[in-house]
C-alpha cells in the first residue's frame, strides 16, 4: 500500500488529520468536517478530519508526477461501440422507453506506483481550473480522486439545497445547437423532481435556466434547481432523493440507469458520482457531480492505472458521430494535461490535442 498521508482539498481548503471514515450517510449531519466521495454504484466513503485550513493548491514540482503517456490511454468503449450505443439509444426513445440517456466511456492508462494524485491536483488547478476543483486522497481506503468538475450537485445551507445541472456542449456558444437546450430542459425537469422527494411543498424553484457558462477550452448551458428541505430530512434523504446525478443518467431515471447498465462495458467509479465536502457543524455543504475526474486504481501486487471518464447526453436529435467528438472534446485538455502533453501556464492558453 502506498504510504502517503490521508488528505483532502477542495478549492484554497485543506483537511488533515484523518479521524474517522464511514459509510453511513448519517454522519454528515453530526458533526465535524467530511470530505465525501460517492461512486456512481452507489458506494460511499465519508472521511472526517481534525484540522481544516486555508491554503492554496502548492505549485506543480518538476518531475511529481509522471504522468501516462498521451498514446497509452485505452477507452472501454472505442468510436465504433460509442457510435453504436448511441443509435441504440435513439432506438430506445423511438420506442418511447427513455427521453435521454447518457453514455459514457471510461479511459485508461498506466502510472508508476507511486503516483500521487495530489501531484495531479496541481496541475490541474493550473492546466484546467475548475469551480469545483477537489481532491480526496484515502489510499487505505481505495479512494485516491481528483477531480476538476464543473458542475454542482448538490450544495446545502441549512435547510436551502441547490442544484446546478449542466447539459449542452460546444467549443463556443455558436456551437450551442437547439438539442442542447432540449436536453437542458429534460434534466431540468428531472432535478426538480428529484429535489421535490425531499423539500417542502412549492419551494423548488428554477432561478437560472440555460444560462451559458465559459469553461477551459469549451462553453456549457447551466440551470440552477433550489428547494428547501422538509422538516426532519437530512443528507441520508438528500442522498437517496437525488443519487446519482440526473445529468449523467438520463429521463426518466430508471429507465436511463437500465440502458446505461447494458450499453457500457466499465464501472463508472466516482466519474458521475459525487465529490465534495459537508460542514457538519455549520450544516453546509458543497457535492460537485464527479466529472471531469482522474482516479487512481490499484491492485493486490502494486499495479497502478489512473481512470477517467468522458460521456454525453444522447437526445433523439443526436448525430452519433458528434456525440463521439463531444467525448473527445470533454477529455481532451485534461488528457493531455495528465500526460504531460499540455504546457501548464499562468494565463492557461495553450490546448491539449484530442484522444486518439
Amino acid at each position: 500500500m502506498l504510504d502517503l498521508p490521508p488528505l483532502a482539498r477542495f478549492g484554497g481548503r485543506l483537511a488533515t488529520g484523518l479521524l474517522d471514515v464511514t459509510s453511513d450517510p448519517a454522519a454528515l449531519d453530526g458533526t465535524g468536517f467530511w470530505a465525501v466521495c460517492a461512486d456512481f454504484e452507489g458506494r460511499l466513503v465519508c472521511a472526517r478530519f481534525a484540522e481544516v485550513r486555508e491554503e492554496p493548491v502548492p505549485a506543480p514540482v518538476p518531475g511529481a508526477w509522471r504522468g501516462p503517456a498521451a498514446g497509452d490511454w485505452t477507452s472501454s468503449l472505442d468510436r465504433a461501440a460509442y457510435t453504436a450505443g448511441v443509435r441504440r439509444i435513439r432506438e430506445h426513445i423511438a420506442a418511447g422507453e427513455v427521453y435521454q440517456a447518457n453514455l459514457c466511456r471510461v479511459l485508461t492508462a498506466p502510472v508508476a506506483p507511486d503516483a500521487d494524485v495530489d501531484s495531479l491536483t496541481a496541475l490541474l488547478a493550473r492546466g484546467n481550473p475548475a469551480p469545483y476543483a477537489g481532491t480526496i486522497r484515502l489510499p487505505a481506503h481505495g479512494v485516491e480522486t481528483a477531480t476538476a468538475s464543473p458542475e454542482l450537485f448538490l450544495r446545502r445551507a441549512g435547510r436551502i439545497v441547490e442544484s446546478g445541472p449542466i447539459k449542452g456542449t460546444g467549443r463556443t456558444e455558436a456551437d450551442l445547437l437547439t438539442k442542447d437546450y432540449a436536453e437542458n430542459v429534460m434534466i431540468v425537469d428531472l432535478v426538480r423532481n428529484d429535489l421535490g422527494r425531499v423539500c417542502a411543498t412549492g419551494t423548488v424553484t428554477v432561478p437560472d435556466l440555460c444560462a451559458v457558462e465559459k469553461h477551459p477550452g469549451l462553453v456549457h448551458l447551466v440551470s440552477t434547481v433550489r428547494g428547501e428541505l422538509r422538516a426532519g430530512a437530512g443528507w441520508p434523504e438528500l442522498l437517496d432523493g437525488a443519487f446519482p446525478p440526473g445529468s449523467v443518467t438520463g429521463a426518466p431515471k430508471a429507465s436511463a440507469l437500465g440502458i446505461i447498465d447494458a450499453l457500457e462495458t466499465a464501472s463508472r467509479g466516482p466519474y458521475c458520482g459525487g465529490i465534495g465536502w459537508v460542514d457538519a457543524d455549520r450544516g453546509t455543504g458543497e457535492l460537485a457531480v464527479g466529472i471531469r475526474t482522474f482516479w487512481i486504481d490499484r491492485a493486490a501486487d502494486g499495479v497502478a492505472v489512473l481512470r477517467f471518464g468522458t460521456g454525453a447526453g444522447i437526445t433523439w436529435g443526436s448525430d452519433p458521430e458528434a456525440e463521439w467528438e463531444e467525448t473527445e472534446l470533454k477529455a481532451s485538455r485534461l488528457l493531455a494535461v495528465a500526460s504531460g502533453a499540455y504546457e501548464v501556464t499562468g494565463t492557461c492558453e495553450a490546448e491539449g490535442e484530442g484522444l486518439t
